[in-house]
């Protein structure tokens, strides 16, 4: 009965995780890797464009492995996707577990070090444009337990086992997974020599990767420019702050652990601070200089999000074992204005829509009600032209994964995808559709006719100030669905 508290409670964190963060399927990401899902799924969807997802999903074993659960277990999708939301959540908070265990020795420094993490899974990652942990379920959401299962086998000298999850983790997502492995290489190497070796050694070699970039086309350049983030000379201060004060914080806990006898704590804290600096160097090399242009795609910064994890997992354990201690009242002052103003946070982030979005939940907004509407009244092969910028009004929903229907690049998310493959034709689509859409808001009937005579758009989703004698078997207060004729 022992052994298996430890799950019970995990599972416990996991579902206040879920009512203080809230679930949204459909935002963000989402846009990204659900589409890719639903077209393993079903075959017809997405005839028109689909470059701007699939190249994504073509990349990972993501969306087979989703795809698969589904059709084995006959589980609606929205209530499979939830699941496998909700099993990610635990599986993270149960590594995070394990590695609390082989850093403290008491149980009130391993639940604080664990609780700590559950309660700030949508921190945002300075300069990365991340969360610990997303509201919906992507690619980052399985690697992120794979990649700290892998460490734990590390420090437990369980080899086999480390690089059977740096496998998986790599099959699902592999740029996340060069940061979990590189970090775990240090720590295994810092068993044996100072940790800070580890940057000599590795480098070199990322340096080196840079010289084979193809040179990017100038709509991939474009693209670029719409991720600032990329490049650490276009960092805010804040987002600077957020880079270099753990490093300090980890030196911080090192000595910490020193004197506490935490020999594992303190091993893993100064391979972490390692880590960062080397990824920092990285960065420094990638962004800066412009003939590297190609290689920001890789944002060596997102190095950041394990750092996050880590630090936050070791911090939490600190303040359990020399300041919670075993004091119930404790506890509660500092875990409950902590879940507060994060609960505050996520309600402000997506204001119009419920904090937990359940699945076969009806729909509450009206650009949802649309979306809806569109999945079950027109043909799968329609094309559609959105506002490009619709992202931004409602929430962040995407309207391929929950409308389920091909549409024009947009200026919010399909350029994040874009960036990744600076040598394939999406970026020239993307910037070539935009332009096409460019002044949306003052959009005639002669506007749409031209983008159904240059792309074959059969229907559009605009805003009701939009002035159209269009055929629209669909409108409420917000947003009508009208046929191109």
């Amino acid at each position: 009965m022992a052994r298996r508290r430890p799950y019970f409670y995990v599972g416990l964190l996991t579902t206040g995780a879920l009512l203080v963060h809230g679930y949204h399927p459909g935002i963000e990401d989402a846009e990204i890797y659900i589409p890719g899902i639903k077209k393993l799924l079903n075959a017809n969807l997405y005839p028109s464009f689909g470059e701007f997802f699939l190249d994504h999903a073509h990349s990972t074993l993501f969306d087979e492995l989703i795809a698969a659960s589904v059709r084995v277990t006959h589980l609606p999708f929205d209530l499979a996707i939830f699941i496998w939301y909700l099993a990610s959540i635990f599986l993270t908070l149960q590594a995070c577990w394990q590695l609390s265990v082989a850093c403290f020795e008491k149980a009130e420094a391993r639940w604080a070090g664990v609780a700590t993490v559950a309660a700030l899974l949508t921190l945002p990652v300075a300069g990365t444009s991340l969360y610990i942990a997303d509201q919906y379920l992507t690619a980052r959401s399985i690697v992120t337990f794979a990649v700290l299962f892998a460490i734990a086998n590390t420090v437990k000298g369980r080899t086999t086992m480390a690089a059977i999850w740096s496998i998986i983790a790599a099959c699902i997502h592999p740029l996340m997974t060069v940061f979990g492995v590189s970090y775990a290489v240090i720590l295994w190497r810092a068993k044996r020599e100072p940790p800070l070796k580890a940057v000599y050694q590795l480098l070199p070699a990322s340096i080196l990767v840079n010289d084979l970039l193809p040179d990017p086309s100038a709509a991939y350049r474009q693209a670029l420019a719409t991720r600032p983030y990329f490049f650490l000379l276009q960092w805010q201060w804040y987002e600077w702050l957020g880079a270099l004060a753990p490093l300090l914080l980890l030196w911080v806990m090192g000595r910490l652990a020193e004197k506490g006898s935490l020999r594992t704590l303190r091993l893993m804290s100064q391979s972490l601070m390692t880590y960062g600096i080397l990824y920092l160097l990285v960065a420094i090399v990638i962004t800066v200089p412009t003939r590297f242009v190609g290689a920001a795609r890789f944002q060596p910064m997102r190095s950041l999000h394990l750092l996050y994890i880590l630090m936050f997992l070791f911090g939490g354990g600190l303040i359990g074992q020399y300041i919670l201690r075993r004091k119930v009242w404790r506890w509660f002052a500092l875990f409950l204005p902590l879940c507060a103003v994060m609960f505050i946070a996520q309600r402000q982030l997506f204001p119009s829509s419920p904090h937990v979005e359940w699945p076969n939940q009806e729909p509450k907004t009206d650009w949802l009600k649309a979306f809806e509407w569109v999945r079950s009244n027109t043909p799968t092969d329609a094309l559609f032209a959105v506002d490009p910028k619709y992202m931004t009004k409602d929430d962040q929903h995407g309207f391929r994964a929950i409308a389920e229907r091909s549409r024009l690049a947009d200026a919010v998310k399909d350029s994040g995808a874009v960036t990744m493959f600076p040598d394939l034709p999406a970026a020239d689509h993307w910037i070539e559709q935009l332009t096409a859409e460019q002044g949306w808001d003052h959009f005639r009937e002669k506007d749409f006719r031209r983008l159904k005579k240059t792309y074959g758009v059969s229907w559009i989703v605009s805003e009701r100030t939009q002035k159209l004698s269009f055929e629209c078997p669909y409108e409420n207060r917000t947003i009508r669905v009208c046929r191109l004729d």
